[in-house]
């Protein structure tokens, strides 16, 4: 039970980092990221990073919820389809949070 609550707080901090950043309000970046970003880019940079970062929090809330459901049912299955769900949302959100750093930077590091 535990373990389920403090997942879905990371999400939800994903989330909140995730809207911050949709709003353009990229301070929680790398400074490579805030430097090399030119002042017109931000707003659509943050824009993208933030969608792709919320997109991550909201696959890791899915599964926190769907592991709980686990714990109270006893039926696994409902685990293996939040891993599903949680994989695919992690890497949709990093790809989309990847393709605004190649965009808006020149690259990811």
């Amino acid at each position: 039970m535990g373990s389920s609550i403090v997942t879905a707080l990371v999400g939800l901090v994903l989330c909140y980092f995730g809207y911050r950043n949709l709003q353009g309000d990229i301070s929680s970046l790398h400074s490579y990221h805030r430097n090399n970003v030119s002042e017109e880019d931000v707003k659509p940079f943050g824009k993208l990073v933030g969608i792709g970062t919320i997109i991550c929090g909201v696959g890791v809330i899915v599964f926190s919820a769907l592991m709980l459901v686990t714990l109270k049912t006893g039926i696994d299955i409902f685990t293996i389809i939040g891993t599903a769900l949680m994989i695919i949302s992690l890497i949709v959100g990093m790809g989309i949070a990847f393709y605004a750093m190649k965009k808006y930077n020149g690259g990811i590091f």
